[in-house]
């Protein structure tokens, strides 16, 4: 086992050595790639990996065996560091299961835990201390790499820790295992960890006793708050982290299962990112054949992201952002914000375009030939939907306390079949969660079934204003157009008792506008 390591603790040890060398390398060709950088700004960069994994997850095997397999996702990193260096990245976040791989059972990932200390046990460098603690070899490459790239890192890994019968969660095999992400400084000391709270059928791993509501500082963009994949849908720690705790920056690593057509992974990274006005540095898995790609650089006002479903190969994603998204009122604080002048559309119904800032009200006077009411499944819920079939119009359909509303313009009137569905119920399947959500979407054909399959390509564009009576405060907006492109909202946010989105001038076919709202209270 020492000798698998071998080379990489060489590598560690010859850095002290070395460092002027390395130094003087990474500092010329930063100073080369940060003279174009304005005041006020960072480099980012998040990896979206295609991990090699084990042949049979469920397979016992040992520590030497699970090291050799992980060591190689870990070349695959350090080929990256070394990349990102090249582009003066200050922080590189790596995705959720990218190490050690996924779908194990307890005893089978085993092998593949490194154990955490405490942060509190004190301070430590695990290259540069590699014997402090004895099965750290994971922490110690990581840590190694970031000394090397000289940036900040973020990576997930699973870990154990110790636990016995004077607990009384403590399991009967005496131990804890944790869906951890852990960070390194620049200069490799291990600086912050987090396990994830809201497991996805995590058998393998135990969900802690406490939310860990994790944060650490940086010398150049200050506070960074850190959760885990599933974690975006629920309060805690998402949205108390971002809420009680003030940070303006998340890393996000993932391994996320896109669901069109509202939950693919880019579609909530930016709608966290908008909502919330902070930058989301989300690192996704890559495996299209199991529907896993989607990562992202995301700021409140503009996205870098990767998405595609056909390419074997993982990508690097680096982008210079402001390290202090722009102060605005949140979202979820009932204001609204304005990403561009939004042009009053024309309508031969009047109904709502009199006052193009005025919603209209229940009461207000809706064609009495309304399309006709149908369910469809979409996201695995009930949805009831109306038919869009004219080229402008107004729409509203309600489900329990949720009334969607819909004015819109279609610039092309071709055969797509386009639907306006309401949800508002709790979300039972992979997951227990209540969603209130309104969505104008792109059906998968011509017939009423089809409305909430997974479609990527349109040609229709719109003018649209969708809005909905939200008994929750938290509604994220998504707005996603042909070839899984991300566009952000004209206008969004509040008006009396209504979260709203309008948009003008689609640069591409719609494929999915929605307001996503979380009703937390009622999960």
């Amino acid at each position: 086992m020492a000798d698998f390591f071998v080379p990489h603790r060489f590598i560690a040890h010859i850095m002290l050595e070395a460092s002027y060398k390395l130094g003087l390398l990474l500092l010329c060709h930063q100073v080369i790639s940060l003279e174009g950088h304005t005041e006020g700004h960072f480099v980012a960069a998040v990896y979206e990996h295609r991990s090699i994994l084990s042949p049979d997850s469920t397979a016992l095997t040992d520590r030497e065996s699970a090291l050799r397999l992980m060591n190689q996702n870990l070349d695959l990193y350090e080929e990256q560091i070394v990349a990102a260096a090249k582009e003066g990245v200050q922080i590189i976040v790596f995705p959720e299961d990218g190490i050690h791989g996924f779908n194990f059972t307890r005893d089978s990932i085993y092998p593949f835990l490194d154990f955490v200390p405490s942060l509190q046990s004190g301070k430590w460098n695990p290259c540069l201390e590699p014997h402090k603690f004895s099965d750290t070899e994971v922490f110690q490459r990581l840590s190694c790499m970031a000394i090397m790239g000289q940036m900040f890192l973020v990576a997930n890994l699973g870990t154990k820790q110790p636990c016995n019968t004077s607990d009384p969660r403590c399991p009967s095999d005496g131990r804890y295992q944790f869906n951890t992400n852990v960070v390194f400084s620049d200069n490799g000391t291990f600086v912050a960890s987090y396990r994830k709270q809201n497991l996805y059928f995590e058998y393998a791993f135990d969900t802690p006793s406490e939310v860990d509501h994790s944060t650490f500082d940086t010398p150049f963009a200050g506070k960074f708050g850190i959760f885990t994949c599933f974690d975006i849908l629920f309060f805690e720690p998402a949205v108390s982290l971002v809420r009680d705790y003030g940070v303006k920056h998340i890393v996000f690593p993932a391994a996320w299962m896109n669901q069109l057509p509202l939950l693919a992974s880019i579609e909530i990274q930016q709608a966290f990112a908008v909502a919330f006005n902070v930058n989301v540095l989300a690192a996704n898995i890559h495996h299209p054949s199991l529907g896993m790609t989607g990562s992202g650089i995301h700021t409140p006002w503009k996205s870098f992201w990767y998405h595609d479903m056909e390419s074997p190969e993982g990508k690097l994603i680096v982008a210079q952002i402001a390290k202090n998204p722009p102060d605005v009122d949140l979202l979820w604080n009932g204001t609204s914000r304005i990403y561009e002048s939004h042009r009053k559309f024309s309508s031969e119904d009047p109904n709502c375009e009199n006052d193009p800032d005025a919603h209209c009200s229940e009461s207000s006077k809706w064609s009495p030939n309304m399309p006709p009411l149908f369910h469809s499944e979409m996201m695995y819920d009930n949805f009831t939907l109306l038919p869009v079939w004219e080229n402008q119009g107004s729409l509203q359909v309600c489900a329990n306390s949720l009334c969607c509303y819909l004015d819109y313009r279609r610039h092309i009137l071709s055969n797509d079949f386009y639907a306006l569905g309401v949800f508002d119920g709790l979300h039972t399947v992979h997951g227990t969660y209540y969603v209130q959500a309104c969505a104008l979407v792109k059906c998968g054909g011509l017939h009423f079934e089809t409305c909430g399959q997974e479609i990527t390509n349109a040609v229709d564009t719109f003018d649209f204003h969708l809005w909905g009576n939200f008994s929750t405060s938290f509604v994220f907006p998504i707005l996603l157009t042909s070839g899984m492109t991300l566009e952000l909202p004209g206008q969004l946010g509040w008006e009396g008792n209504y979260y709203f989105m309008r948009k003008n001038q689609l640069s591409a076919g719609l494929v999915t506008a929605a307001l996503y709202g979380r009703w937390y209270d009622r999960d």
